[in-house]
């Protein structure tokens, strides 16, 4: 099969820099999708936006301003010669000679005759509308290099086409070649008919493998009930220092009935954030040890599964219960020694991040598995802990609110469990909108909180372009070192070793540091009740979802916690914020203004990370893709590719 480095002109280094975009094959460079569209149709000069072309004057000249370079020279657009201005694009200069023709787009000031450029295209729009992709780019790639790339390989022989042709017919959908040629290169403004093939596709594909597991999860019998003591967990929950509360009881209650069947349990246990969910965990795990049964925890990250592990040890320390942490820092011989104990069943409960899916781990009687944060991991991870043992019973958890009706849907394969009653003794978080200019007041409310011995996290604004986010850190770093001289500050973000992550967390846990400037790394799982303030910039740039998600972070003590949502825009959007604390009212409020994609985070691997779909706006194609292909699993054996697809990627024949 023809692979990236044999496309021409791409070299060694262009590799590279598409594997950071996760392009990995000429499968997903096909399918590497225009996030938007740049549509430019000249204007006249009093647009909001200027869209015009004209004859270069006068030779570019170079000044620095504000600590910016800024590109000038003059245009003459027909209408009038024109001043134009660019900053930080002094390479253009060498292409922008006297007598060319180009196009310009930006904002003029009519009193300065100055038009302060956005953008400089090498062209001449001609009376023309031209639509350009624009693309998710990496430093060192640009939209033109992305766009060649893709348009060399859109061929015939380049293309699978999955559905199946009744389906095709059914929905007179166009061919995929055409879809993709339309999609990369759009020849009119309207193409929808293009992208609804694409987003069936894909979708077709998701809930293919969504209805064969619940087919599968449905057949799948334990063959005998695991004999729950229930005696011994009603004495367990009678003893622990706080009530549970109505939905922690029922949703025990039916995991309780689902162990003790003979049915293989396969649930989701949704709440929102601090409602609780670990301690269900936890005693459905002191279930099955009472009934001679090992139970896994399986986390995304080293910090969280620590936190689970120190937390768990201390609840159940006198219990006599063996509790595994296993983790990808571990040495060679620590992990070798929990192997054995795991192997022998010395270990009753093991948590840990990916290290616990290991192939070369044997537990000895492995009877529940649990996944949290389980949307972060993928359908093969996921598959692999629940494949060890004997059909062990499955739970997985997620803070991630999502309305029932689409959680039916995306999960169809599952039994679903909702916390919506938070545990007693919390305070609300107050959360307010401030005005960027009003900073300072932010500042002095930060002091008062250190003051008094607590911790802050501030969030580092949204960006397009991911490899920017240490700039955008580094910023922040520099201005808050000069706000607070005194204080220990550090530094969070993706281009971090997972290495560097867990040491600035376990800092940050130990109150080692004083101010943790982040990027929306923080924003699953970490439990740091000290930390009381959270100040969120950009917030406009996030969804409700999202947001509510960084808010969790604080207000996990019974100290006053704050979110504060610095902002240059006003935004009812983010004013719900102030009134609204449940995170399921906030999801349903982002899937009305903005579609599903937020819910899920901002391109997390697992099943959630739709390359073109969206869950809340194709609703209607989720629907016929979920029932088309359960006709498609009634006769799969008349499907070939589509049979080899779930061979491959849930393990069944």
């Amino acid at each position: 099969m023809k692979q990236l480095k044999d496309i021409k002109g791409v070299g060694p280094k262009t590799v590279d820099l598409l594997n950071k975009l996760n392009i990995f094959n000429i499968s997903d460079l096909l399918d590497y999708y225009p996030y938007r569209y740049d549509v430019l149709k000249q204007t006249s000069l009093y647009e909001e936006t200027v869209i015009i072309s004209g004859i270069i004057e006068t030779n570019p000249t170079i000044n620095f301003f504000k600590r910016m370079n800024r590109l000038s020279f003059k245009l003459n657009t027909n209408e009038k010669l024109i001043n134009v201005v660019i900053y930080n694009r002094v390479f253009l200069k060498n292409n922008l000679n006297i007598g060319k023709t180009i196009t310009v787009i930006g904002k003029y000031d009519e009193v300065k005759n100055i038009l302060t450029a956005s953008d400089i295209k090498l062209f001449d729009l001609e009376g023309n509308t031209i639509i350009e992709p624009v693309y998710h780019l990496t430093k060192g790639l640009n939209n033109k290099t992305i766009n060649k790339i893709i348009n060399q390989e859109l061929i015939e022989e380049n293309i699978i086409d999955y559905i199946p042709n009744e389906y095709i017919n059914k929905y007179n959908f166009p061919s995929k070649l055409n879809s993709l040629k339309q999609i990369h290169n759009p020849t009119k403004i309207n193409i929808n008919k293009y992208l609804d093939r694409c987003k069936y596709e894909e979708l077709f594909l998701f809930m293919l493998k969504i209805n064969a597991l619940k087919r599968r999860n449905n057949e799948l019998n334990i063959g005998y009930e695991r004999n729950i003591k229930i005696d011994k967990v009603n004495s367990f929950i009678d003893e622990l220092p706080f009530e549970l509360t109505i939905d922690q009881k029922e949703a025990i209650k039916v995991i309780i009935n689902d162990l003790n069947s003979s049915k293989r349990m396969n649930r989701l246990l949704e709440g929102d954030v601090g409602s609780g969910k670990t301690i269900v965990a936890i005693i459905a795990m002191y279930s099955l040890y009472l009934s001679g049964y090992q139970s896994a925890l399986m986390v995304p990250t080293e910090v969280l599964a620590k936190q689970h592990f120190n937390n768990i040890t201390n609840l159940l320390k006198n219990y006599n219960i063996n509790i595994e942490l296993l983790v990808g820092s571990m040495t060679k011989k620590q992990k070798e020694e929990s192997y054995e104990r795991i192997k022998d069943g010395t270990s009753n409960i093991i948590i840990g991040t990916h290290a616990i899916i290991q192939d070369e781990i044997e537990y000895n009687n492995l009877g529940l598995v649990i996944t949290d944060e389980q949307h972060r991991f993928g359908v093969n991870q996921r598959n692999n802990l629940r494949n060890k043992g004997n059909l062990p019973d499955v739970l997985y958890m997620s803070a991630t609110p999502i309305p029932r009706t689409y959680a039916l849907t995306i999960y169809g394969d599952m039994d679903i469990s909702i916390i919506n009653t938070m545990p007693s003794g919390r305070k609300k978080i107050i959360t307010k909108v401030v005005d960027n200019k009003d900073i300072k007041k932010v500042l002095f409310k930060i002091k008062e909180e250190l003051d008094n011995n607590h911790q802050v996290y501030i969030i580092s604004p949204l960006i397009e372009d991911s490899e920017d986010e240490q700039e955008d850190i580094k910023k922040l770093e520099h201005k808050f070192k000069l706000a607070f001289k005194d204080k220990n500050i550090g530094i969070l973000h993706g281009k971090m070793k997972p290495k560097e992550k867990d040491k600035i967390m376990d800092d940050y846990l130990n109150q080692k540091i004083d101010i943790l400037i982040s990027t929306t790394v923080i924003e699953v799982g970490v439990d740091v009740k000290n930390a009381t303030m959270i100040v969120i910039f950009d917030a406009y740039k996030f969804g409700l979802a999202t947001l509510h998600q960084l808010r969790g972070r604080v207000g996990r003590n019974d100290f006053q916690s704050y979110c504060i949502l610095m902002t240059n825009k006003d935004s009812e959007r983010l004013n719900i914020m102030e009134t609204v604390s449940d995170g399921f009212t906030l999801a349903q409020e982002d899937l009305k203004l903005r579609g599903s994609g937020d819910l899920f985070g901002i391109r997390q691997s697992g099943d959630m990370s739709f390359k073109i779909a969206n869950l809340t706006k194709d609703y209607d194609l989720v629907l016929k893709a979920k029932d088309d292909t359960n006709k498609i699993l009634d006769n799969i054996d008349d499907y070939k590719l589509l049979k080899n697809i779930l061979k491959e990627n849930i393990n069944m024949d």
